[in-house]
């Protein structure tokens, strides 16, 4: 029985073994899974906030408070359209500075009030245009990093498709960095980094590779804390059992982490990413 179990992994493992531009690929098809996918599945009552206290609301970051087994919990994430009119409506789920705004916004008000935060990462990366940069991008991200480091509350952080640049980081600051096994997580895209690295953006394939952006290889690294295993052909194939995957992850490490006191909490936060720097090489 015992040899029958490990033939089945291996023949698993083997029909499993993407490559980093496969795994990409289905990061950012249209089918895959949003943040409100998962927050319908996974939370009730949820109550979206809208607006950053300063300019406006940005479609692409959504927020708000839900119920997760019955305890309050706020929630910050990025959000891609499911489909072209939405994609457009959401910017393709690049925020402007204020979403970012808006999602510190609604972690400061958790903090506040006692409620653990859950970020679901899902962005190609913030928005480059005029306006962004004009109304402080590069500032607003920077704001999050240094706030979400000293939040006195329970942070996990999800990246569910892709997790591009500062972007993303601007929601990663958290006690618990976790990836779907088919989620990417990476400095810039593979198309950018080829065309600096090489001047030649089709060969993006290769520096996918090279990059190291999946799950599987942020683990090894040290970068990210936990890989949740998706259903045979990715999320969008059964998006109820993902769903319950993450929900009974979520109850039990929220759990955990609720028991430590604020300040342990912080120490913890403050101390894994001052040492991520020793699993990369310089």
């Amino acid at each position: 029985m015992e040899k029958l179990e490990k033939v089945q992994q291996m023949i698993s493992k083997k029909l499993d073994n993407k490559t980093a531009w496969e795994r990409l690929s289905l990061a950012r098809m249209i089918e895959r899974p949003t943040a409100l996918d998962y927050i319908e599945k996974i939370f009730d009552s949820f109550v979206e906030f809208h607006g950053d206290r300063y300019f406006g609301d940005d479609p692409s970051v959504v927020g708000g408070i839900a119920l997760l087994n019955g305890d309050p919990i706020t929630i910050v994430a990025h959000q891609k359209g499911r489909n072209t009119t939405e994609n457009i409506k959401r910017n393709f789920g690049s925020p402007h500075p204020e979403g970012y705004r808006k999602g510190l916004r609604l972690m400061k008000q958790a903090e506040k009030f006692n409620r653990p935060i859950l970020c679901f990462v899902d962005t190609p990366g913030a928005f480059c245009g005029t306006g962004a940069e004009e109304r402080g991008q590069g500032e607003a991200i920077a704001k999050n990093l240094m706030e979400m480091s000293s939040l006195k509350v329970p942070i996990i952080t999800i990246v569910i498709g892709e997790g591009g640049s500062g972007g993303a980081l601007a929601f990663a600051v958290a006690d618990k960095v976790w990836m779907l096994e088919n989620s990417i997580y990476s400095i810039l895209s593979p198309e950018g980094f080829a065309s600096i690295l090489w001047k030649d953006a089709s060969r993006a394939k290769e520096a996918a590779e090279i990059m190291k952006i999946t799950a599987g290889d942020l683990k090894e690294y040290g970068i990210i804390d936990k890989v949740l295993k998706e259903p045979s052909g990715g999320a969008h194939k059964d998006l109820d059992k993902m769903s319950a995957v993450i929900k009974g992850d979520l109850i039990e490490c929220f759990g955990i982490l609720k028991k430590q006191s604020p300040e342990e909490l912080v120490e913890k936060r403050y101390n894994k990413f001052r040492n991520m720097g020793k699993y990369i090489e310089i």
